[in-house]
């Protein structure tokens, strides 16, 4: 079976200080031209970068 849930944690990454994050793409709001846009780990390699994720909230609904 290829269920990851069966499999034993030691078996799941887990990023280390110093690894590299993986490339991704992702919408972000912009609070200073109040809108969302399509950004990318590419365009900010060289910059210092927080990515905060909460699921459910700050969602406009």
């Amino acid at each position: 079976m290829d269920n990851k849930a069966n499999q034993p944690a030691n078996d799941y990454f887990c990023a280390q200080t110093n690894d590299f994050a993986a490339l991704f793409s992702a919408e972000a709001f912009y609070n200073s031209d109040k809108e969302i846009r399509t950004i990318t780990l590419e365009e900010l390699r060289g910059k210092w970068v927080v990515l905060f994720f909460y699921g459910s909230d700050f969602t406009f609904v």
